[in-house]
């Protein structure tokens, strides 16, 4: 499923919009990007994997 994929390149956008949002600088903001890519890509893998138990029943 796509669900991972896209949590992580949402969380890059978020993380670094934030980290410029509150004056960060360039590695300031790839942190942050870095740090909600880790935490919006294990969401999506959490409901991926809610996805295929109702499948399978």
């Amino acid at each position: 499923m796509i669900y991972p994929l896209a949590g992580i390149v949402l969380g890059i956008i978020v993380g670094a919009v934030r980290a410029k949002m509150r004056g960060g600088k360039v590695l300031d903001m790839i942190q942050w990007a870095a740090v909600y890519a880790m935490i919006f890509g294990i969401i999506g893998l959490f409901i991926v994997i809610g996805i295929d138990r109702s499948y399978q029943g």
